[in-house]
């Protein structure tokens, strides 16, 4: 398919583009990758009459340290999240997540911002962002505010964002040092949408679990945070009947849509599954394993 008419505008700055998004509103699209919303404009579902293209804007890239906090712009790449030795030492479930998503190609020019932000419910980094509590800084002319991502996604495609808002960076809090993080997914085929995913941090205080957190992919209209579940282990010893009783209530909350990918109860089954998978091997890494 051939999408319909656009202006095209390529952005120098920051400023130059939170103006051309308040020039033409709800008309105006942004263009980081393009692995998301060029297929929706091939197929009309996403008709803009403007495209302000992100790539040349280089202070929207990169990874940093600030205090207690990682500082990840929005163009940043996949493949440049999987190879931050920063990320890897300091938050590894991030790089761990980028490498299960689609394939070398897209990654090399899908940013974690157009993941982040599209509101697919598929797509990976909502979830695992909202496990590590999250913010999405966000520019628009009325200044500069910060957005949970916890609270962030509404529905299919449907966020926090206003027309005239831009995202330039992702404020993650640096998890622990001795925590433990997996990001479970298990799909049809490489470099396909999760059937379901679940996403674990976890710290622990000897045997006894101090702090969990717990997120679903692709298995409701938005990524899903578990919180009876977290409930359920929270200052508790984690053993095979609690991790069982928390993988109970984590398929309770799933609501996902028959696809190709399955029915609803088997991607309810396989949430189940994939939390199990999280728990224990974010369990192992907690304690050194």
């Amino acid at each position: 398919m051939i999408p319909g008419n656009f202006e095209y505008h390529s952005a120098s700055g920051v400023d130059e583009a939170v103006a051309l998004l308040a020039e033409h509103g709800e008309n105006g699209k942004l263009l980081a990758g393009g692995h998301s919303l060029l297929p929706m404009m091939k197929l009309r579902f996403a008709e803009p009459a403007h495209l302000i293209d992100l790539n040349g804007i280089e202070e929207l890239r990169g990874i940093r340290e600030d205090g207690d906090t990682l500082v990840i712009g929005a163009m940043t790449s996949e493949n440049a999240v999987i190879a931050s030795e920063v990320l890897q030492r300091r938050c590894p479930v991030l790089p761990e997540a980028a490498r299960l998503i689609a394939d070398p190609q897209v990654r090399n020019r899908g940013t974690i911002g157009g993941d982040a932000l599209h509101g697919d419910p598929g797509n990976d980094h909502p979830a695992v962002l909202m496990a590590l509590e999250a913010e999405f800084v966000v520019r628009s002319q009325k200044g500069e505010r910060r957005e949970p991502a916890n609270g962030f996604y509404l529905g299919p495609y449907l966020t926090r964002l206003d027309d005239g808002d831009l995202v330039t960076a992702i404020r993650v809090p640096i998890p622990a040092p001795d925590h433990g993080y997996a990001y479970a997914k298990f799909k049809r085929k490489t470099g396909d949408y999760a059937t379901a995913a679940a996403c674990c941090l976890l710290e622990m205080e000897g045997d006894t679990c101090r702090k969990v957190r717990l997120t679903l992919t692709n298995v409701g209209p938005t990524p899903l945070r578990a919180e009876d579940a977290e409930e359920l282990l929270t200052g508790q010893t984690i053993d095979a009947e609690r991790i069982e009783q928390a993988a109970q209530a984590a398929m309770s909350i799933c609501e996902p849509a028959e696809d190709l990918r399955g029915s609803p109860e088997y991607k309810t089954h396989m949430a189940g599954e994939m939390t199990r998978r999280a728990l224990h091997t974010a369990l192992e890494r907690a304690r050194g394993g």
